[in-house]
């Protein structure tokens, strides 16, 4: 790190998505919820906050069916912050949701964001030169992205919230009349989300260097693939797999695996990644250095897709039907690596991986991942357990599309699981005694990178899982309570990162040695 690779140091973190804070306004946000999350963070010496993408949500409210691959989330505005800042009174913000309960993306779209967009109106209207200069200052450094955003969104509005495809056709092909009719007749719109993303932006630049006052990086998610109804897709339908009508051809997916008979058919368009390549892969480019601005570190999610991803027919209801086709991994990676040097990427390498998936993540030092809770059934599986890791690699108990390690073990683990695990780790003769045996194993193992999820830190059971893969709802609302964070869960995270050394502290260089060679102080030789 540091700006070199990832894997320089022997670090510990926590896995939490910024909606599962107890934030007021019924969604995790970037207000006060988050600061004393850090502060929990550095006391119980974890150096990394893994999030989620932070990205605008579409269907579900899931991070990985965003509106956009570059914009921010506008529910992540902070109102206590936009009071603060004089954007927004105590009065408007009176009678939302509270801390409590489940994040609820519906309550806060219809009355939270109203609040956020009177927020940017007041901007607007009487913001002081200083406030105007960095509005104008962000504007131009996101030019690439930001205008074609606004405009979807207000597009999106106006034509009821369908996707893009089922616009009037001038609008859907961006028709150059379309286009000057919308500046023309919706300016004050369009300036409003422009202002909603700087408000984004300035929110979490100031919670980044909290972090980074308190030693905490943030590892932040990029998924590999973008949803259809997107900005990015309406925007850049060149660079996809689409038919004359610009509807997908064929989309992404993956075979059945551990979480699925079926697959899962994600559905998101798939590049032309040879047009991309002739073009110096000029959107990824600006992708990635867009995520460079978000995080200090970026997790790859799916990476195996970076060397061959499944193709399914658009028709085709399941992923079952898909084909595996090779994608130019070693090319991007090679201009990205000339643009922006030694990548702190980790790559999320789970599933079917074949040699050449493994070649090409080593081939740009990039750490692999190993989850626990897939190492107890049978042999094949024992390359999750900590014998077979190195230090080049990030260990999680479990992630965000487990079940928490109790629920887990409560629900999900046959007889042969638990006796495995009772084999390997110690007798567990309670059901919590099963989370903490799980993060010490972590903790000791040789990978450089530790990732506890959140719900494992709290010891909660299956109530508290963030997602399960396939599942049509029901995801991504899990928070936690107002008062969870217990200072002796901090003690006790701090105690095992000082002993399996990854509480940051590095040793100080030794005292020279001063090498004396007069004969007369060491005496006669022999």
């Amino acid at each position: 790190m540091n700006g070199g690779a990832v894997n320089e140091e022997r670090l510990s973190g926590v896995l939490l998505h910024v909606t599962s804070l107890p934030s007021y306004g019924g969604i995790g946000d970037f207000g006060p919820a988050a600061y004393a999350f850090v502060d929990f963070l550095a006391a119980a010496k974890q150096r990394l906050w893994q999030v989620l993408p932070l990205s605008p949500t579409g269907y579900g409210s899931s991070p990985y069916s965003a509106l956009s691959a570059f914009a921010g989330n506008p529910l992540l505005i902070s109102l206590e912050r936009l009071v603060a800042d004089g954007w927004l009174t105590a009065e408007h913000v009176a009678g939302l949701p509270g801390h409590d309960g489940p994040a609820n993306f519906e309550a806060a779209t219809k009355q939270k964001l109203p609040l956020i967009e009177e927020a940017a109106t007041n901007f607007l209207d009487r913001a002081p030169d200083a406030a105007r200069a960095r509005f104008q200052h962000f504007s131009k450094a996101n030019i690439s992205w930001l205008a074609d955003y606004a405009m979807f969104i207000v597009l999106r509005r106006r034509f009821g919230y369908v996707s893009w495809h089922e616009w009037p056709a001038e609008y859907a092909h961006r028709k150059d009349d379309a286009m000057t009719q919308t500046l023309n007749a919706h300016g004050r719109e369009l300036a409003i989300e422009q202002v909603i993303q700087f408000f984004f932006h300035e929110q979490w630049s100031a919670l980044r260097s909290y972090c980074v006052e308190r030693k905490v990086r943030i590892l932040g998610d990029v998924a590999i693939f973008v949803s259809y109804d997107s900005a990015d897709v309406w925007t850049h339908p060149e660079i996809f797999e689409l038919d004359a009508e610009r509807r997908p051809l064929r989309v992404s997916g993956v075979p059945p695996d551990y979480f699925s008979k079926t697959g899962q058919r994600w559905g998101n368009p798939l590049y032309k990644w040879r047009l991309l390549e002739q073009r110096g892969f000029d959107w990824w480019v600006a992708r990635v250095r867009r995520a460079l601005a978000l995080y200090d570190m970026i997790r790859l999610d799916h990476f195996r897709g970076f060397e061959a991803y499944w193709s399914i027919p658009a028709e085709e209801e399941t992923a079952i039907n898909g084909v595996w086709v090779k994608a130019p991994g070693h090319e991007l990676f090679k201009r990205l690596r000339e643009v922006f040097g030694e990548l702190p990427f980790v790559a999320e390498d789970l599933g079917l991986i074949t040699p050449e998936v493994d070649e090409l993540r080593e081939h740009f030092r990039m750490p692999g991942m190993r989850v626990l809770q897939f190492g107890f059934s049978d042999r094949g599986s024992h390359l999750h357990l900590p014998q077979n890791f190195v230090p080049n690699m990030v260990v999680y108990t479990g992630t965000h599309d487990n079940n928490t390690t109790l629920g887990w073990w409560r629900e999900d683990t046959g007889e042969r699981e638990r006796r495995h695990l009772q084999t390997y780790l110690q007798p567990i003769r309670h059901d919590d005694d099963v989370v903490w045996a799980m993060i010490r194993a972590a903790a000791r193992s040789v990978a450089n990178l530790c990732i506890i999820p959140m719900q494992d830190v709290l010891h909660l059971g299956s109530e508290a899982r963030m997602n399960t893969p396939a599942a049509g709802n029901g995801n991504w609302t899990w928070r936690y309570g107002l008062h969870a964070l217990h200072p002796d869960f901090a003690t006790q995270l701090a105690d095992l990162m000082e002993m399996t050394d990854r509480d940051g502290y590095v040793l100080p260089e030794p005292e020279p040695i001063e090498i004396v060679s007069s004969a007369a102080e060491h005496g006669p030789s022999i």
